[in-house]
Parts: C-alpha cells; sequence; structure tokens
C-alpha cells in the first residue's frame, strides 16, 4: 500500500519547470587497463583505451532532473574555452535548456579521472576559484530574471567561485534548497532547506558526529544558526536525517545495495528531492524518493542518473526506506 501511494506521487512529476543555478562541471574519465608499475615512480602505468565526457556539478543536477521527466532550467558560468564549448554541446544534446554566462576571464571547471581495471587512479582538476567579478554577476542575474516559472531553486555550489552573497541573495524571490560547501556555510540565510553530508553538517555545526544525539545536536546548530526551515544531513550507508520545520525530525534507512562509486550521489538527491517538491509531493516523500534514485546511482561506475522508470521499477526490486521519528 504504502508502494503504491509513493508511485501514484511520481507520477506528479511531469515537465514542471525546475530553475538550477549553481558551479557547471565537465567531467572527464580516461578508461584503461593497469598492467604493471612505472619505472619512473611508483605508479600504476594506465593505458588508455577511451574517453568520455559528461555533464558535471550543477549540470549533472540538471540531466538528473531531465532523466526524472521534468524540465530543468540551467543557470552558470562557463569559460570561453573549448571545454566550455563541450558543455553546451552536452546540454544541446541532452535538451537542457539554459542560460550560460560565457565568461572571458574564467577557466571551465574540469575533472579528468584516471580509471584503471575500472578503479579511479587518480584525479586531475583544471579550474579558477576567484568569485565572480561584478560584470560577470550582472550577467547571470540578468539571465536569472528572465526565468518566470517554478517556486524553488535547487543551488548547486561546488565552492568555485559562482555562490556567494550577491548570488545568493539574487535567488530570495525563490525558496532555496541548497546542496552547500562549507567555505560558504556561513552565507547561506533565510533558506528553505540545506542538503549536507555528514562531513558537512560536522564542519557546519562544529559538531564530531558519531551518535544519533550527535546527530540531532548538530542539525539544531545549523538550523539555528543558518535560520534553514528545514535541514536534510546525508548520511551515506547510515541513510538520511530530515530535520523539519515543525520540529520533527526524521530518520530515512538507506536503500543502496552496491556501491561502487558514489560520484555524483549528492547532484541526485538535491535533484530530485527539488523536482518532487516542485511537483508538489510532500518533503518527507521527495527525501524519500532522493534517497532511492541516489541508491541506484551509487550502483553504477561514473557520473551517473536515475530516471523516473527507473525510479518505480526499483522500488518493485528495492526495500523501500523506513521513516522513523526520533525524540
Amino acid at each position: 500500500m504504502r508502494q503504491l501511494k509513493i508511485i501514484e506521487k511520481i507520477n506528479r512529476i511531469n515537465r514542471q519547470t525546475v530553475v538550477i543555478v549553481g558551479d557547471i562541471i565537465l567531467d572527464h574519465y580516461q578508461w584503461g587497463e593497469v598492467t604493471r608499475i612505472s619505472p619512473e615512480a611508483p605508479v600504476p602505468v594506465v593505458y588508455v583505451e577511451k574517453e568520455t565526457y559528461c555533464l558535471g556539478g550543477a549540470a549533472n543536477v540538471a540531466k538528473n532532473v531531465k532523466s526524472m521527466g521534468a524540465e530543468p532550467y540551467l543557470v552558470g558560468v562557463v569559460g570561453n574555452d573549448k571545454y566550455g564549448e563541450q558543455i553546451k554541446e552536452l546540454l544541446k544534446k541532452e535538451k537542457i535548456s539554459n542560460g550560460i554566462y560565457v565568461s572571458a576571464d574564467r577557466k571551465t571547471t574540469l575533472k579528468t579521472r584516471v580509471m584503471g581495471n575500472t578503479q579511479q587512479i587518480v584525479r586531475v582538476d583544471m579550474e579558477s576559484l576567484a568569485p565572480l567579478t561584478n560584470i560577470e554577476s550582472k550577467g547571470l542575474a540578468a539571465i536569472y530574471s528572465s526565468v518566470q516559472e517554478s517556486s524553488f531553486v535547487i543551488v548547486s555550489d561546488y565552492g568555485k567561485g559562482l555562490i556567494n552573497e550577491s548570488t545568493l541573495k539574487m535567488m530570495k524571490n525563490r525558496k532555496a534548497i541548497i546542496d552547500p560547501k562549507n567555505k560558504n556555510f556561513n552565507k547561506y540565510q533565510d533558506v528553505f532547506i540545506m542538503t549536507p553530508n555528514k562531513k558537512e553538517a560536522q564542519e557546519g555545526s562544529g559538531e564530531i558526529i558519531e551518535t544519533k544525539r550527535d546527530i540531532i545536536r548538530a542539525g539544531k546548530k545549523i538550523i539555528e544558526k543558518n535560520r534553514s526551515a528545514n535541514l536534510l544531513i546525508t548520511m551515506g550507508p547510515e541513510g538520511m536525517v530530515l530535520f523539519k520545520d515543525n520540529g520533527e525530525i526524521i530518520h530515512i534507512t538507506t536503500s543502496a545495495r552496491k556501491v561502487f562509486d558514489v560520484t555524483g550521489a549528492g547532484d541526485t538527491v538535491i535533484g530530485v528531492l527539488g523536482l518532487s517538491l516542485e511537483a508538489g509531493i510532500d518533503l518527507e516523500t521527495g527525501c524519500i524518493l532522493a534517497n532511492l534514485a541516489a541508491g541506484i546511482v551509487v550502483g553504477q561506475i561514473g557520473t551517473a542518473v536515475a530516471g523516473k522508470d527507473e525510479l518505480v521499477t526499483a522500488m518493485k526490486k528495492m526495500k523501500i526506506p523506513e521513516s522513523n521519528r526520533w525524540e
């Protein structure tokens, strides 16, 4: 019965516009085999057999939203370079509507992961970390102000400089759903919900999280400090803890059975949660759906997404996460 009710709510997702603002990343994978150790240094030699490029960061959030049957509108900044062009081509291929500001002063963020025998050997990052300039901020604000629909905005902060006091102020006209980064933690004020992971919650609250009581204490501290109406702390294999604006604290068990790669799991959580809320699904059910979708994604290698049909199928095969009220 509970399963049918949740599936019924999933079917409310039907081409709603979901606005996403954040750091756009191009994920680059080099796939190959390791057969020996380099004679030059004690490191493996990877014979690269293929390369793939895919959308990362806020663009991966948009891809998750699209795969679930909604219509994302992505707002962000890329550099005036070949990687920025690749991102625009990938967005076009995925049919993701966007307002991209192209900056002559920034690099497009590129994360290269070298994969040997399906294991990540090393990651190489190329990026600009400086805050947006006034010209870039004004250009971004002009793009954002042109978006008419949606009650919520998903904020995907990867700490690359796009999210700051100016851009957060720009988004005050919508209920913000924020995937936080610790360097900006104190800047998120009066938002609808934040979704830190355990590590981010520890650093944001100043509390060491080891027990149930620690989680409750840290969560309440973040809510008070950031004046966040709601809070969702993701705990990996320990599930999620939702702090609601009515004072309820709900522990949601995990749904993942196998974990191969956690890349992009946070993007899936915030994307599915955001589109659920935009579709009029209640907050607790939205968190359960986000949990299920993340459980699908971590069972795949590389930046992955979970589709609406996959989610319904998973519900029939996987145990639906349990919701337990904490005192």
